[in-house]
């Protein structure tokens, strides 16, 4: 369905499927019309993404976006209800899309299989209408916050943490607060906890996650009182509700591009394998690599021209953002056969970022902790 298409009918399959929705006078035939006619995007494809993903799907949205390079786990199904025992294994874009069309085959469905990213999140972006922040960690949600503001999109807002949740939706209109209204402080100096320390009750994502889907109604329908300027606060163990209300500082929307905090949006991935992570450091990488460098296969995952600009001899370039495509795997597993992996970035935490995905791929590999301009000082370049 191209973006420009723009429908003036439901068909027989459609008008049986959301009977329930064309009795209701808040929505009927032309609100129906407009779900039809609307697309989403939902980063993530976990927790808070399967109950999205699902009721986006069975409301009837016409176009439905899914964002997300991670893989199915078994410790995912707890909560992750759109990934099934036997998808194990597969990205959760591909499980979550084959479980959508069994729901229902009508929407379009766009699926990336990466992580949303300072290079690529306005080029994704741009191509829907609403967002729905479905991430799960701070830096990838400032990081979507910003690029709703340069693009001009609402943003619909989830967050869980054990037995609590919060939704909200930011950059609805001109006036409306964004993220940085709720949290003000500089992203460098907050002082976020990893996942790997909480836990998290399953119903807690699945209940909002829905409420996320209400709020998307509400604005494409233009009904109701939506939580723009509010964010509602859970707290399941003791069923207590609070409405927060948040006030808009034009200080806040003053983001000109998404290169200011580069480094935190890259910063804060949630990683429950965080301490499992081989990591060496960069003085006993420079002594490996001057007595066996031909047994060595040094992966640099930063972005393409921060290679060009400087790389250590040997190194292949391999950016974090495309570290999952099957063919670059194949050739990293053929290698570890014969060579001793490491990554490396600019600090080393791009590199253990990449050494965690190849660890779910079975590929043993080491991050270099100083990055690459202290290994460039140790070997004299």
């Amino acid at each position: 369905m191209s973006k420009n298409i723009k429908y003036n009918f439901l068909t027989t399959d459609e008008k049986e499927r959301y009977q329930k929705h064309l009795t209701l006078k808040e929505i009927g035939y032309e609100g129906q019309l407009s779900l039809k006619n609307s697309s989403v995007l939902c980063i993530g494809a976990g927790g808070l993404g399967s109950s999205v993903l699902l009721y986006l799907a069975a409301a009837g949205i016409g176009k439905i976006g899914i964002v997300d390079n991670d893989c199915v786990e078994k410790s995912n199904l707890q909560r992750q209800i759109i990934h099934e025992t036997n998808t194990i294994g597969n990205l959760k874009i591909d499980s979550a899309q084959e479980r959508i069309k069994k729901i229902n085959p009508n929407p379009e469905l766009l699926t990336f299989a990466e992580r949303i990213n300072p290079k690529n999140a306005l080029k994704i972006i741009e191509k829907f209408d609403i967002i729905c922040d479905c991430s799960d960690n701070f830096g990838t949600r400032y990081l979507i916050n910003d690029a709703c503001l340069l693009l001009n999109k609402p943003l619909v807002f989830g967050s869980v943490q054990g037995f609590e949740g919060q939704v909200s939706v930011f950059n609805l209109h001109k006036t409306s607060p964004n993220l940085r209204d709720l949290l003000p402080e500089s992203p460098s100096k907050n002082a976020v906890p990893s996942c790997a320390e909480y836990g998290v009750v399953g119903v807690s994502t699945g209940l909002i996650g829905i409420l996320q889907v209400n709020e998307i109604i509400k604005i494409i329908l233009k009904k109701g009182e939506v939580l723009d300027g509010k964010i509602m606060v859970f707290d399941l163990l003791n069923m207590n509700t609070k409405k927060l209300h948040l006030k808009s500082d034009q200080v806040n929307k003053q983001i000109k591009n998404l290169s200011k905090f580069m480094d935190f949006y890259i910063d804060d991935e949630c990683s429950t394998k965080h301490s499992k992570i081989n990591r060496i450091n960069a003085y006993d990488f420079n002594s490996l690599y001057k007595i066996k460098p031909n047994k060595i296969l040094l992966i640099d995952v930063r972005e393409n021209e921060e290679f060009s600009a400087s790389a250590i001899e040997g190194s292949i370039s391999l950016p974090l953002s495309h570290l999952n495509q099957k063919p670059d795997l194949e050739f990293i597993q053929k290698e570890s056969l014969i060579k001793e992996v490491f990554t490396i970035c600019k600090t080393g935490k791009r590199s253990e970022k990449a050494s965690k995905i190849l660890s779910k791929f079975k590929i043993q590999s080491k991050s270099i902790d100083g990055g690459i301009e202290k290994v460039k000082r140790l070997l004299g370049d």
